[in-house]
């Protein structure tokens, strides 16, 4: 860890010990900084625990697509569809998909791909800088096969690629036949005539990478404290006074720097500080299924949002995307969703005996592009929004937001990232 930079804050806390909020901590130590992290449950206890684990910033795209109002549209009357919105939403997320829908336009998609895109090439850059200083976790190296019924859907999924490497993300592809796909996933069932393969990309066991981050945390001085729901943060009063942070059970820390990196819960207090694009529970379902043979990289399931990633004891299954309060009860249709959809494309997969079921809210903006940086409240910063991508985007993240906490000044590669705007 370096000396604390000259006008650098001594100490900061933040909210929240997911991918973003512990990378962020990392980050801090880095600049000499000492950390607390507040989180509300357990460490990796929210969207950082069972999501698919990848790593791909070739598939780092935002949501705000020209096509998903259709799919919204779609979701209305299909209850197996990959998005789920509810038919009379509450007026919180009324809000969200009314800016959500406005921002789905050409326009609006492409500059929140080029902002990301800042990001993405940063990715595996930060997450070799974890493991170099000491984060004890395992990644690995695999191209992802992306499965299609036909050549001309897989055309689709080609062209998106074409747009994210005119962005500067390195998003190297080899289109596939039947024939390869058949040689390359042991899982792909016969229905599937081509394939599209990306390469470049990782995967890793997200519970794992994050404890395995809260450790190197602790063991660089960190303090983290868990089962710490945040019920309210004052800010102080007067020059010299600290943030005092409220927990429902009526606990209080003090902080003199603080960082809000809450996910899915960011958007019920940050309006007060400043932020103004709301953040929506994009909820991901994930499960366990066991595998007649051996899977050796991810599978990618386009038109199901379907995300296959191998593990020792099989395979995990992640997709859907459903609106909904980040604490809302699991949906057991939302599961048989992920099934159905993605059952045609897969043989060998044991659908029907899952375990390890899961769901857990990601963080969506509503114009694309995560709220990064200082908010209109000194000394408060926030961290969040990441949509699908909060693990592929959470490091670079982390010390983009680090720099600008430990020298004042904000990096140029989070102006499009401005919580305030």
């Amino acid at each position: 860890m370096a000396a604390s930079a000259v006008g650098a804050p001594r100490a900061a806390t933040v909210v929240g010990a997911g991918v973003v909020g512990l990378s962020t901590a990392w980050y801090l130590q880095e600049h000499g900084i000492e950390v607390t992290v507040l989180e509300r449950d357990r460490v990796a206890s929210g969207a950082s625990w069972g999501n698919a684990g990848w790593l791909s910033p070739a598939l780092a795209v935002p949501l705000n697509t020209p096509g998903a109002l259709a799919h919204g549209a779609r979701s209305l009357v299909d209850p197996h569809h990959p998005l789920s919105v509810p038919r009379f939403p509450g007026a919180e997320l009324a809000r969200f998909l009314t800016l959500f829908a406005a921002n789905s336009t050409h326009a609006a998609h492409h500059r929140a791909l080029l902002g990301n895109a800042q990001l993405s090439r940063a990715s595996h850059e930060a997450f070799d800088e974890l493991l170099d200083g000491g984060v004890g976790a395992v990644i690995e190296e695999a191209p992802i096969t992306a499965l299609f019924f036909s050549e001309k859907r897989a055309l689709g999924l080609v062209s998106e690629l074409r747009e994210v490497e005119a962005a500067g993300i390195p998003a190297g592809f080899t289109p596939l036949g039947a024939r390869e796909v058949d040689e390359l996933v042991p899982v792909a069932s016969d229905r599937v005539r081509a394939g599209v393969r990306i390469h470049g990309q990782r995967h890793l066991n997200p519970a794992l990478f994050t404890h395995a981050l809260a450790d190197s945390v602790r063991s660089r001085g960190g303090r983290i404290v868990e089962g710490f729901p945040v019920a309210a943060v004052r800010p102080p009063s007067r020059k010299g006074d600290t943030f005092t942070i409220t927990s429902e059970h009526g606990e209080t820390e003090s902080a003199s720097t603080l960082v809000a990196a809450t996910g899915a819960w960011l958007g019920r207090r940050a309006r007060r500080w400043g932020v103004r694009t709301p953040v929506a529970a994009g909820r991901g379902y994930s499960f366990t299924a066991g595998t007649d043979r051996p899977v050796p990289d991810p599978v990618y399931l386009p038109e199901a949002r379907v995300a296959c990633t191998p593990l020792k004891e099989g395979m995990r299954v992640a997709g859907t995307m459903e609106f909904a309060e980040p604490d809302a009860p699991a949906d057991h249709a939302r599961v048989e969703a992920v099934v159905r959809t993605a059952a045609p494309y897969l043989d060998g997969v044991g659908l029907e005996e899952r375990v390890d079921t899961w769901v857990g809210p990601r963080p969506v903006s509503a114009d694309g592009l995560p709220l990064v940086g200082p908010t209109r409240v000194p000394g408060l910063y926030v961290a969040g929004g990441h949509g699908m991508w909060g693990l592929t985007h959470g490091p670079a993240t982390g010390r983009l937001l680090a720099r600008a906490v430990a020298t004042g000044t904000v990096p140029p590669e989070l102006g499009p990232f401005d919580p305030t705007r």
